[in-house]
């Protein structure tokens, strides 16, 4: 052990060692003068600063958020601003609600009101070069509310051989709060920007709904569910053809009287389908601006959940004859 020791101040204190600690001497000398002389400069440093609305009255309901975000830049001394960043730190500003608020239900703080809040906490070498928002302002009413449904919005699609069979929202419906005047516009609450492709399964998503300045919505946050299906190609046979502004008296009959519709659809869907759910017509009045021997035929109504409809021929054969059951 002894040994070890001796081996050890040798190694510590010959010479060439003596030389390497007199250099790390010098360096760390030469860091501490830098870092001074460096936090002597003067610079310029954004800050974050929270600002809270406080002492709401229990009548009214901010439609804004409580608490916003001042950004503010200082310039000083590094000394100084490392002591805002790492050892005071900048408080939370409070703002009284009453102090603010006007008739119109609305709040406005000037950005020398924000200048004087935040000066109160700086040192007397500390100027403020730039403060965003000039200015802030938030929003309230004394409970007027409207109950409005939830839709999606943005960009969602299926791999190619599945569509989107419904869409679900939980909940449906949101309460919107805002002034009377926006109330009045408001029909319809929509979710922040969607952005999904290429899903086969059921995509559940929890998204905000999009933010509208002075509008609050309770929930703020909603779950959609999109529920998928295989597309497949089908038929449905045997729809009938109607006459339509046909004249009193008058019948239309068409040869074949009954047609086939194609279109695509999910799995799910085609099961409950039934040819009662289209409607295929001939106008009377083309027919008799346009004769011709046969008549174009359209599909006026089809389900929904179905696409790319087309009717097996757009023309028959047809006949005006008079109506039997009239005579």
């Amino acid at each position: 052990m002894r040994k070890f020791w001796k081996v050890l101040r040798e190694l510590l204190f010959s010479q060439v060692n003596k030389e390497f600690l007199l250099f790390l001497f010098f360096l760390a000398l030469s860091g501490v003068f830098w870092l001074f002389m460096t936090l002597n400069e003067t610079y310029e440093k954004e800050f974050s600063i929270p600002v809270t609305i406080t002492n709401i009255p229990q009548n009214v309901v901010l439609t804004s958020d409580e608490t916003d975000t001042l950004r503010v830049t200082i310039r000083d001394k590094g000394i100084t601003l490392a002591t805002y960043m790492y050892v005071d730190g900048l408080k939370n500003i409070m703002l009284n609600f009453s102090s603010h608020a006007r008739n119109n239900g609305t709040g406005i703080v000037s950005a020398n009101e924000l200048q004087k809040l935040v000066y109160q906490q700086l040192a007397n070498s500390s100027t403020i070069t730039a403060i965003k928002p000039e200015k802030l302002d938030y929003y309230f009413n004394y409970g007027a509310k409207k109950r409005v449904p939830v839709r999606w919005s943005g960009r969602v699609i299926p791999d190619e051989l599945y569509f989107i069979s419904r869409v679900q929202y939980w909940p449906d419906s949101v309460d919107v709060y805002a002034s009377t005047e926006k109330l009045d516009s408001i029909t319809t609450m929509y979710t922040e920007q969607l952005n999904y492709a290429n899903f086969r399964d059921t995509l559940f998503v929890n998204v905000h709904l999009a933010r509208s300045k002075g509008v609050k919505t309770v929930p703020d946050m909603v779950k959609v569910g999109f529920f998928t299906d295989v597309l497949t190609d089908e038929d449905i046979e045997g729809v009938p053809i109607q006459g339509i502004n046909m004249p009193p008296g008058k019948v239309l009959r068409t040869f074949p009287s009954r047609v086939t519709v194609h279109f695509v659809a999910g799995a799910s869907v085609y099961k409950n389908l039934t040819y009662e759910d289209f409607t295929v017509v001939a106008d009377y009045k083309e027919m008799k601006a346009s004769p011709s021997e046969k008549c174009r035929i359209y599909l006026k109504k089809a389900p929904p959940g179905i696409s790319r409809a087309r009717l097996s021929t757009d023309a028959v054969d047809y006949l005006i004859e008079e109506d039997q059951s009239e005579l």
